[in-house]
């Protein structure tokens, strides 16, 4: 699919936004100035889970791959966003949720709605990923998952309680698969809308090549096709 429409399904990074709890804050100030140093820069300060970002399997086990281990595969290809909208917070998505006919090398979207939430306490009562829906993704050879909330599991609220005695089920799944989970994505309903008319989807989640690290924040782009005349033959890979 060498042309189409660009969509970015990423969160702005800007001076103070909302983190994950327990996340170093985000600072974006002035370091340089034109008018007194000849050229604007930026100084930055912010964690490798900042934004939207993809999170690398050492992200919750250190025998795991690093980010930079990671093949650069993982980070594009055709998109399946699957319709998680309309549950109550705090509530997973059964596995029955998912398409049965999900392949190798997909990139699977679930689209819980919360991305209009950001910014919000309310944001951190997402649906999440009950470990069975990541068992079934894994087992059925997906690699790459997104959401478009702040975790596949559960978070903690916006006081700092625990979310769940074990509040990385999801991840211990697709990260001891070897899967990189990109979070915080945001606009995610377009793709729905995408899909039910047979346009092609093709995601690029590319994050920063920070060495060594547990994950980095990410441009999150969709490039949507054409229409195909036929749409039942929207899954064919673009």
């Amino acid at each position: 699919m060498s042309n189409g429409e660009l969509i970015d399904l990423s969160v702005p990074i800007v001076d103070g936004m909302p983190v994950y709890p327990g996340d170093p804050p985000v600072t974006v100030v002035p370091a340089l100035r034109v008018a007194t140093d000849g050229a604007n820069v930026q100084r930055l300060h912010l964690g490798s889970q900042t934004g939207t970002h993809v999170d690398a399997p050492w992200h919750i086990d250190d025998a795991l791959p690093r980010l930079d281990q990671i093949p650069l595969e993982r980070f594009t290809g055709p998109a399946l966003p699957v319709d998680a909208r309309g549950l109550a917070p705090r509530t997973p998505p059964p596995p029955s949720i998912l398409p049965a006919d999900l392949r190798p090398g997909d990139i699977v979207l679930i689209i819980t709605g919360w991305s209009t939430r950001f910014g919000h306490p309310s944001y951190l009562d997402h649906p999440y990923l009950a470990a069975a829906t990541a068992q079934a993704l894994v087992d059925a050879g997906i690699r790459t998952i997104g959401i478009d909330a702040a975790s596949v599991d559960p978070s903690p609220s916006s006081d700092g309680l625990a979310a769940s005695s074990d509040g990385l089920a999801a991840h211990r799944v697709l990260c001891g698969a070897g899967a990189v989970i990109v979070e915080n994505l945001t606009g995610l309903d377009r793709l729905l809308t995408a899909a039910r008319l047979g346009r092609p989807i093709e995601m690029f989640l590319f994050p920063l090549p920070l060495a060594g690290t547990d994950g980095a924040p990410v441009r999150a782009v969709a490039r949507l096709g054409a229409p195909r005349r036929d749409p039942t033959r929207a899954r064919e890979t673009p």
